[in-house]
């Protein structure tokens, strides 16, 4: 299990490349919420997404002579190991499903990224990303299941923490797991008396029902939701190990839930957030989060801006 102080040092070791993200409130979103809410806006990382913290943090443990990584991911995490691995001067080679967000793939293949999707799906590109990783020779670094990523993921909760003390507790989005475990490795060690919440897609309820019943759940078919940065078909073995012991309970959410929850956030605050960054708040509007004093992490704002807008529209009454 990770100490406080490895997760002091992957902040160290990410400082000159991640971005230390505001935390934002909104006198109208806590009055909507009714609690006082404290927003980590992760989607003004370079990326977009808080996944550069974990994606950096491993690229700079690779062994000496590593030649090459592949990884997997349905986006935001593929964008993340594309920009660290260029900086690194590595080759990237990113194993999406073929359903992936088209914004997303485009944004990876900018980056310098070699995105592989014929014939892959969620259930099968974690076996297919290790097989190429080794007929290739290259590291595999594990979107969320490896200690380098969490470590690195839990360095925003570990600014939240600093930034705003005493906190209730602190809600953040779960797919596989990297940034909910994460985060509440960062209030162990930093502010036990904070709770930590996920929240999940109705859709895909592999966490929720891997906590509910203390074994990990695989879904045998790939996720149905609008939230695309959690469309996983399993908690990680690391992931299910941490949040058994540490996390508070997950609440799962509709999409009808992130679309009010994304309308909400962008009438209020004028932020731009992808679904998956709402869940936390569509959590807090339905009641599941006790707490006047909460913490937020709005994990990315890597969305397709038409289909925002036509949400946004819609929530509005057109």
């Amino acid at each position: 299990m990770l100490t406080a102080d490895d997760l002091a040092h992957a902040h160290q070791r990410i400082a000159d490349t991640v971005v230390r993200t505001p935390v934002w409130s909104s006198p109208q979103l806590d009055a909507a919420l009714g609690c006082e809410v404290h927003l980590k806006c992760e989607l003004f990382q370079p990326t977009g997404a808080f996944k550069l913290r974990g994606a950096t943090n491993a690229i700079r443990q690779l062994p000496p002579g590593t030649r090459g990584v592949v990884t997997e991911s349905s986006g935001n995490h593929a964008q993340a190991m594309a920009y660290a691995g260029r900086a690194a001067g590595l080759r990237v080679i990113v194993v999406m499903a073929a359903d992936s967000n088209p914004a997303k793939r485009a944004a990876t293949e900018a980056l310098g990224a070699t995105v592989v999707s014929e014939n892959v799906d969620v259930i099968t590109r974690t076996q297919f990303a290790r097989d190429l990783a080794a007929r290739e020779g290259f590291a595999f670094v594990h979107p969320f299941d490896d200690w380098h990523v969490i470590a690195g993921q839990a360095t925003a909760a570990l600014e939240l923490i600093a930034d705003v003390p005493g906190l209730d507790a602190i809600v953040a989005p779960i797919g596989g797991g990297g940034l909910l475990s994460g985060t509440a490795l960062a209030c162990e060690h930093r502010s036990p008396t904070t709770r930590v919440y996920g929240a999940e897609p109705a859709g895909g309820p592999d966490a929720y029902e891997s906590l509910r019943t203390g074994t990990r759940v695989a879904l045998t078919e790939p996720p149905i939701t609008i939230a695309d940065g959690a469309r996983t078909a399993q908690l990680g073995e690391l992931t299910f190990a941490v949040l058994r012991d540490r996390c508070a309970g997950i609440h799962l959410v509709s999409d009808d839930e992130m679309r009010e929850a994304l309308a909400l956030v962008w009438r209020t605050t004028r932020l731009l957030i992808e679904p998956t960054a709402a869940m936390p708040i569509a959590a807090i509007l339905a009641g599941a989060i006790p707490g006047e004093r909460l913490g937020v992490i709005l994990s990315g704002g890597n969305v397709d801006a038409v289909a925002l807008a036509e949400t946004i529209r819609n929530q509005n009454g057109g």
